[in-house]
């Protein structure tokens, strides 16, 4: 199972809007993330199924994947808005795994994406790992049993590597 971790692109500054789940992408934010995903589409890249944040700037950056052709859907999850619980996530992920399916992308917020992969990686969190504005972590989790501590990762780079 291949499970990747996309942060949402530059977005708006907090202090332009009333509330952080309305922040937009900027017009440079929505600029890379369309070459960051079409280079993904370029490396024939395909997600089964993108889970996104509840928040604006993580939805448009699932809606820009979803228009280049890396997916054909898109469903929310609030255990990806900031500060989301990973345990609800485990628990929709173990359903998920039953249905055969093999590649996963959770767009969402840093810190959490970042601790996230720790936590699948090593068992808990240490807060190292930091993915860039539109930045990629990709990680195998095993196909039986829990991901936790369990998982391997493969991928991790900023988006200037993509925009090459």
């Amino acid at each position: 199972m291949h499970l990747y971790l996309i942060r949402h692109g530059i977005a708006a500054e907090p202090e332009e809007y009333e509330t952080d789940s309305e922040r937009p992408l900027t017009k440079e934010g929505d600029r890379k993330t369309r070459k960051i995903a079409q280079r993904l589409y370029e490396l024939e890249i395909q997600f089964d199924l993108m889970l996104s944040s509840p928040l604006l700037r993580a939805s448009q950056t699932a809606q820009i994947l979803l228009s280049v052709g890396l997916s054909s859907k898109i469903e929310e999850s609030a255990a990806l808005a900031p500060s989301g619980d990973i345990g609800d996530w485990l628990r929709w992920y173990k359903q998920w795994q039953e249905t055969g399916n093999r590649s996963l992308v959770l767009v969402g917020h840093q810190p959490d994406l970042g601790n996230w992969a720790e936590t699948l990686l090593w068992g808990r969190s240490h807060d190292t790992l930091i993915l860039k504005k539109a930045g990629i972590i990709g990680l195998i989790l095993p196909e039986t049993g829990s991901p936790v501590g369990r998982s391997q990762m493969f991928w991790l780079t900023g988006p200037k590597f993509l925009l090459c």
